[in-house]
């Protein structure tokens, strides 16, 4: 266990980092399965738009990599290209 109180208090914060980048990965994980199974066109860029800016956050603050968000934001815009009119 931890003897300092700096290294309880580095504890403390990296579980609370923890928990709130699971909540951020799993909502947009959520978000991108949502994205694949869309039959409208039009709504699915509307809706590619705020994913594609989730990842994007998501790399900056480093709950994912950049490269990650750049794999399936090109995925999912091919997907969204490919549904029909």
């Amino acid at each position: 266990m931890a003897n300092h109180k700096s290294s309880e208090k580095r504890i403390r914060q990296a579980a609370a980092r923890r928990l709130r980048n699971r909540y951020y990965a799993k909502t947009a994980r959520n978000a991108v399965r949502k994205l694949r199974k869309a039959t409208d066109k039009a709504a699915a860029a509307e809706d590619y738009k705020k994913v594609a800016a989730m990842l994007d956050k998501l790399a900056r603050k480093g709950v994912i990599s950049k490269n990650k968000a750049a794999n399936l934001k090109s995925k999912l815009a091919k997907g969204v290209n490919k549904i029909a009119a």
